[in-house]
């Protein structure tokens, strides 16, 4: 905790004064352009990837980056609850969803239900996303590959995220009218790359500096 301490007092000596004006301008107000839908790993920071200032995303984070299909409840819904009001209230005009390299989430699909009895919310969470283990079977041009099982659990997963992103009527609303723009990004952790679903191409192609515009 003391790094955490510590880390509070040179925030506010040096980056708070830094961006004084900044947080000032944002003490009673908020207008992301972006919903960001992130994995909750440490060793993903979206405003440090995407090299962005307070203010510009709105994130939410939960294992594996899983977005479950709109339905009305009386339960409790934490990620529902956030989307609701990034795109309803907030108005945002972006929702990315990222998935990233070396997911433990993404790894726990092909486990097994005794493998996850000591996890039982998180193996429950991930049941949000259990048709993925059946998509990447079907895919893989080598079983035995655990490598390209990985990566390419990690992105059907976000293709699966983003097609439950429309099952939200405000959503698949604003979608359809050009209003709000839907992303998939897979960052990977050790090269600092990131890629970007294209339907066009239906693949996932690296974001290069030259397609900034």
């Amino acid at each position: 905790m003391d790094k955490l301490f510590k880390g509070i007092m040179q925030f506010r000596k040096e980056d708070y004064q830094k961006h004084k004006d900044l947080f000032e301008k944002l003490g009673r107000a908020q207008h992301p352009h972006t919903l960001f839908i992130g994995c909750s790993d440490s060793r993903v920071s979206p405003s440090l990837i995407t090299n962005t200032d307070p203010g510009e995303l709105f994130i939410v984070r939960n294992v594996a980056n899983i977005v479950p299909p709109y339905r009305k409840t009386e339960e409790y819904v934490s990620t529902t609850a956030a989307i609701e009001y990034a795109v309803k209230v907030l108005k945002v005009e972006n929702i990315v969803v990222c998935g990233h390299s070396n997911c433990g989430g993404c790894a726990a699909l092909h486990m097994t239900a005794e493998q996850l009895v000591d996890i039982p919310h998180v193996r429950r969470w991930l049941e949000v996303s259990k048709e993925v283990k059946g998509r990447v079977d079907r895919l893989l041009t080598n079983p035995d590959d655990l490598h390209e099982r990985e990566w390419l659990t990690e992105q059907v997963n976000i293709l699966v995220q983003m097609r439950n992103l429309l099952t939200f009527p405000y959503i698949k609303e604003r979608y359809e009218e050009g209003t709000l723009k839907i992303f998939g990004w897979h960052y990977i952790i050790e090269t600092g790359e990131v890629y970007n679903f294209s339907d066009e191409k239906g693949e996932f192609e690296p974001i290069a500096a030259a397609k900034v515009k």
